[in-house]
């Protein structure tokens, strides 16, 4: 099986939970650390999925690793290689798709509730529940793309996620560990005073009940991840015509 491509902008924003769902389920990996000079790949033949992280500059800087990414999220649109795109990598996502990124009306920062709609694309990605408390932290968003549909909804943020066949572009967190959220929390003190408001939340609300909160949140990622990962191609054992020995094929997922 051809790897999975992890592109990471930020040394605090890693893989986190995804990498546990990767290494849990055998899903060989790649992680190209952008913020350690590490050049974002333009093929997306090479890999079997197509995986975006959170960065905490804008989409709309148009620098040249970002021009670089949206090459291989463009290949891999053209490929149908599952993208799976988190907060920036969302955005990312949509703008591959020319969907325009533009500033939320508010910041939002902390645990809060999301909706997910009622197209059977939602149902699929995210089963039958019809609210979800997931992890927030951005100050943009992203308009839904031309023949995507919108899966989640917020109250601050109307576009939370959308789907686009087998790609997914979600405006949280869903990859985020107990320690992800401490390192954010004491990194960011002076962001989550700077924009104080109805959508950000103070450092100890973000850490109230923090373990409950981070392992309902895996729930809900390993049925993302996991519907996700179902499109992924596969190498599978096939038996060849007079059933002696087996042969391997590639399985489309």
């Amino acid at each position: 099986m051809k790897p999975v491509a992890i592109l990471r902008h930020d040394p605090l924003q890693g893989p986190g939970y995804l990498l546990d769902f990767l290494v849990r389920h055998g899903i060989p990996h790649r992680l190209f650390a952008i913020d350690a000079g590490d050049t974002p790949p333009t093929r997306a033949s090479e890999f079997s999925g197509v995986v975006v992280l959170g960065s905490p500059a804008s989409v709309n800087d148009g620098l040249l690793w970002m021009r670089r990414e949206e090459r291989l999220l463009v290949d891999a649109l053209h490929l149908s290689v599952p993208i799976l795109g988190h907060c920036f990598g969302g955005q990312m996502l949509a703008r591959a798709l020319g969907a325009e990124v533009r500033r939320n009306p508010v910041p939002q920062i902390g645990w809060g509730r999301v909706f997910v709609t009622q197209f059977d694309e939602s149902r699929r990605w995210f089963g039958p529940r019809r609210e979800l408390q997931l992890f927030h932290w951005h100050y943009e968003t992203f308009a839904i793309p031309r023949g995507a549909r919108r899966v989640l909804f917020g109250s601050y943020c109307m576009n939370k996620g959308f789907a686009y066949g087998p790609h997914l572009g979600v405006q949280s967190h869903l990859e985020v560990t107990e320690a992800t959220v401490r390192s954010w929390c004491a990194q960011g003190v002076s962001e989550i005073a700077d924009h104080a408001g109805p959508a950000v939340q103070d450092a100890a609300d973000l850490l109230a009940d923090l373990p409950a909160k981070v392992a309902a949140l895996h729930c809900i990622a390993d049925q993302v991840y996991g519907q996700w990962a179902s499109r992924l191609a596969r190498p599978v054992l096939l038996r060849p015509h007079g059933g002696e020995g087996w042969g391997r094929a590639l399985n489309g997922g």
